[in-house]
């Protein structure tokens, strides 16, 4: 396993802490390992108890290197959230090479030059990511590396974050024993995995449905357009199904996974299912329909939001369809009732690797897709023993500069 490349991404959503173990071979990515915890410390997808959190990614990881027998040392970090923002930038620099071929240092120093950027101190660049080079004007080039020119421009999205949320995320990783290789961002990543380059190019919204937050991206021109996150999930769900059925929140959740169905058409009225009420020990009997009914007027008020919020952010007639992704969007009926309220085509996207084909997963293995495509294997762990000690040594004194010198680097993750 040594001679291949192992990369590990760790996704630390509101109900679910998920570490994905994957390995490059040739190229070809394989999901050899999957941990999952429950998330504690996390609500709406910021975390509010740093030592909660922590527990849950040991949990996490731990679970992941049982299942493989290698320890991770290393993992590449997703990020979310409503403090995200976008903003476009140009970089211009002359060709330095005397025969004027642009190399690789070239495109470096455009990709530093469209990182001088205004931004207030309470705020850092997560991502760069590249729309366009521009070689003596001409435009639409992806990767100019061997023309020849004399100006070379780029074009280029940043992605910036507060400072406060990414440095918290990052203390809860490094308290975790974890040394970080990349922090990325989730909707980039669940892009590369979810769309395919002709709905990245004819204008697509990309849904990612958390237990916390549903966060909306929209990809036009094939790049990222806009984002924007809605903080309701199907934790909210959850909550009516408990306030309606008057039980537990943890009996609520076993009964919306075990028998829920998002659209009351679909739902069958000979399913039945016993609940305990709250308060006493009488069950009373329920059927599916009952449930629907409680689901429906919910996850409809989401899609509602979500398109409401499509308009606002002024792509309302510029978007082509809608893609579905994350761990609420496998209750049955969600694509019927997407359909109907988005008014527009709809589908569903999940992983398609073994252990893992269920759209919970999409960002954890966008990610690892993501870095084997853009930013090449770096920090990849590497043999048992070489784990074992740089985890040990994993503190924070240690890891931090190599964690800002990467940030500072991420220029080359779309060459």
């Amino acid at each position: 396993m040594s001679s291949n490349d192992i990369i590990v991404s760790l996704d630390i959503g509101t109900s679910k802490v998920r570490a994905i173990i994957g390995e490059v071979s040739n190229g070809t990515i394989n999901i050899i390992g999957v941990g999952s915890a429950d998330s504690e410390g996390i609500r709406k997808g910021a975390i509010v108890d740093i030592d909660q959190t922590v527990q849950s990614i040991r949990s996490a990881v731990e679970h992941a290197e049982r299942m493989v027998g290698i320890q991770i040392s290393d993992v590449y970090v997703g990020i979310q959230g409503n403090h995200i923002a976008l903003q476009t930038n140009r970089g211009v620099v002359a060709v330095s090479n005397e025969d004027r071929e642009i190399g690789e240092e070239d495109i470096e120093r455009v990709v530093q030059a469209a990182k001088v950027v205004a931004l207030p101190p309470e705020r850092e660049i997560i991502n760069l990511v590249p729309k366009q080079f521009l070689v003596d004007g001409l435009e639409g080039i992806s990767d100019p590396r061997g023309m020849i020119g004399v100006r070379l421009e780029v074009e280029a999205t940043i992605v910036t974050g507060a400072k406060t949320a990414i440095h918290n995320l990052m203390r809860c990783v490094e308290k975790a024993g974890l040394r970080i290789s990349g922090v990325i961002l989730m909707s980039l990543a669940s892009g590369v995995m979810s769309l395919t380059k002709d709905e990245k190019t004819i204008g697509t919204v990309l849904t990612d449905i958390g237990a916390g937050s549903t966060t909306i991206t929209i990809y036009e021109q094939g790049s990222l357009a806009a984002i924007s996150t809605l903080p309701i999930g199907g934790e909210y769900v959850t909550n009516d199904i408990a306030y309606g059925l008057r039980t537990q929140s943890e009996q609520a959740e076993k009964i919306k996974l075990k028998y829920g169905c998002a659209f009351v058409a679909d739902a069958a009225e000979d399913v039945k299912f016993k609940v305990t009420r709250m308060g006493s020990n009488v069950e009373k009997e329920f059927s599916q329909v009952d449930l629907a009914s409680i689901i429906e007027p919910r996850m409809q008020e989401i899609f509602h939001l979500v398109r409401q919020e499509v308009r606002r952010l002024g792509y309302g007639d510029k978007v082509n369809g809608y893609v579905l992704t994350g761990g609420s969007v496998t209750m049955p009926g969600t694509l019927a009732l997407a359909q109907a309220e988005l008014e527009s085509s709809v589908r569903i996207a999940s992983p398609d690797y073994i252990g893992v084909r269920d759209p919970a997963y999409s960002s954890g293995v966008g990610m690892i897709q993501y870095v084997s495509k853009y930013m090449g294997v770096r920090g990849a762990a590497a043999s048992t023993g070489k784990k074992t000690a740089s985890r040990k040594s994993g503190t924070t004194a240690s890891s931090k500069p190599g964690m800002f010198e990467r940030l500072k680097n991420m220029f080359s993750e779309f060459i």
